[in-house]
């Protein structure tokens, strides 16, 4: 073939990731990726964003395709950078994250190091991907690069792996990308509607459960025709306005919360949109009380039938479409009582109202959970990084819009916090971003501050001082075990932010703090406040209190 018709295959595989719409790609290049990141500096639609670790990358690769349904794409080289994108791989996947990774890798047609720097990548990356692949020939490049992003992106979303070697990357060939197909989710079976209705319109206390692949219009419509109140579990925060007077809570804590009396007097659960992978807001047991309360399963996929669920009724199709035709099928019933769920849902406000007006200092967390709702507007968004103020966050934060709360209960990494406000602020840069951080999660990829002040981004960096792992500390306190071997000291927080550029404070006092956040909030930049916090109540509210106070109810 002439090489005038030809073209390098590094060429093609960045006209592929164009073809496939990509507009970032995150990563660290090595030595391997150099014919790729030649390619890629001559597109004219792809802005390479480089981060300074590839688990920062990979992070903010999956939150990209979170936010926007399209595969986030990040970059690596062999060895090394390829196992720094393990964590973040897991994430994605588990999380229901669509996203590709791209690593790099010796030649394979030819030793050039010996076995210097190789592992076998793709094999580590088949456990925690939905495919991996390394290119054996450039020839099939558009057909590989095609069906990792329809995977990545298709239900389940998550974490697919295509490695380029050296050689591969640098050869010719008569390749075309391939163009993407028109796929439409099919929709729920008729029968499968008619039992779900049925169950429903038997029950006396029917609840809906939404997870986070509910669809939020649909299932809005849903419960202003029936009146069904709603739970969400910490995935499904936002999906419907939780201002809404029939929401119940979240099922933040695993048990013995106010939101669980609610699950505990429900008949007929409708499961929307969960996926066992994360923590399950209730248990099922294969006894004749299981039996009586019946439990709808709704969701694109069937459900994996596991010790603590394996639900009666499955409407399996497009989720929206199933909520559409239950709503339009469904009898809403006179019997229906849900008195007592609410009256869960009124004590259980109560309760957090008196210990959010608390403004001590170093500052309670249910304080500043509400300190940050009323600082941040309504599509504001707020990431989470991975420690004990994630339960205060999950019960206590009202989020009215989809994904405005990002956090992460399947993996439950920490260090995702900063690199998922990053991305939201790339994705969204006319909105408020904040990242809220323990001082040990935040310190796993701090360096990345130094990405987001590079990019001129405009977040909030909100770091909860406690010098110490604080949500093992609290599990350490529970399960009556001594204090040990979970503190530390941490560096001037505020001269460390200013070291990389960005603006650092210190909050003083509970109202300092709404001072500080108002201005990070009408700032533009880079900012992050150290802000003191006091876990001491910790182990007796979440673990005594709120279960002896929603067991008297």
């Amino acid at each position: 073939m002439a090489e005038a018709d030809t073209t390098k295959a590094s060429d093609l595989f960045v006209q592929c990731l164009e073809n496939e719409g990509v507009e970032y790609v995150f990563g660290v290049p090595g030595e391997e990726n150099l014919d790729f990141l030649d390619s890629l500096s001559r597109s004219g639609s792809i802005r390479l964003i480089l981060t300074r670790h590839e688990q920062g990358a990979g992070f903010m690769a999956a939150t990209y395709g979170r936010h926007t349904g399209k595969a986030g794409v990040c970059l690596s080289t062999l060895g090394p950078g390829a196992t720094n994108l393990v964590t973040a791989a897991a994430y994605a996947q588990l999380g229901g994250m669509p996203m590709v990774m791209i690593t790099g890798q010796k030649p394979i047609k030819k030793s050039k190091q010996g076995r210097f720097q190789i592992l076998d990548v793709v094999a580590l990356m088949h456990p925690i991907t939905k495919y991996a692949h390394q290119m054996a020939s450039a020839d099939n490049i558009p057909s590989r690069v095609r069906e990792a992003f329809r995977l990545a992106e298709e239900e389940k979303p998550g974490a697919c792996h295509i490695e380029l070697p050296e050689d591969i990357a640098d050869e010719r060939t008569l390749s075309r990308p391939v163009a993407g197909s028109v796929v439409r989710r099919p929709s729920a079976d008729v029968k499968s509607i008619r039992q779900a209705c049925e169950a429903l319109e038997a029950a006396r206390r029917p609840l809906l459960v939404i997870g986070a692949g509910a669809n939020r219009k649909m299932l809005s419509e849903f419960v202003e025709k029936t009146g069904i109140p709603f739970l969400t579990t910490q995935l499904g925060k936002g999906v419907i306005d939780e201002r809404h007077p029939k929401f119940l809570g979240c099922a933040a804590l695993s048990a013995g919360d106010f939101v669980h009396r609610a699950i505990e007097d429900a008949d007929c659960i409708v499961n929307i949109g969960h996926d066992v992978i994360e923590k399950p807001p209730f248990f099922m047991h294969n006894d004749a009380a299981c039996q009586e309360r019946k439990v709808i399963h709704v969701s694109t996929q069937t459900a994996e039938v596991d010790p603590v669920y394996f639900p009666h009724i499955e409407v399996i199709g497009d989720i929206a479409n199933a909520m559409w035709q239950i709503k339009e099928a469904i009898r809403p019933s006179s019997k229906w009582d849900f008195s007592a769920m609410l009256r869960y849902r009124e004590a259980e406000v109560e309760h957090t109202a008196g210990l959010a007006s608390d403004a001590r200092f170093p500052v309670f967390p249910p304080h500043l959970v509400r300190e940050v709702r009323d600082v941040m507007p309504e599509d504001g968004i707020v990431c989470l990084d991975n420690g004990i103020y994630k339960i205060w966050f999950a019960r206590g934060y009202t989020a009215y819009q989809p994904n405005t709360v990002l956090l992460d209960n399947a993996l439950a990494s920490m260090g995702a916090g900063l690199p998922s406000a990053m991305a939201s602020a790339m994705v969204y840069p006319e909105r408020k971003v904040m990242a809220v951080c323990g001082d040990g999660g935040f310190m796993m990829n701090s360096q990345e501050l130094e990405t987001a002040v590079r990019l001129k981004l405009n977040l909030t960096v909100l770091v909860l001082n406690d010098n110490a792992y604080g949500m093992i500390r609290w599990k350490q306190a529970n399960m009556g075990f001594d204090d040990f071997g979970l503190t530390y000291g941490n560096p001037d927080f505020v001269q460390y932010a200013q070291s990389y550029g960005a603006n650092g404070y210190r909050a003083e006092s509970a109202g300092h703090l709404r001072e500080l956040l108002e201005h990070c909030r009408n700032t533009p930049g880079v900012h992050l406040i150290d802000c003191p916090v006091d876990y001491s109540e910790n182990d007796h509210i979440l673990n005594t209190e709120i279960k002896a106070l929603s067991r008297a109810l």
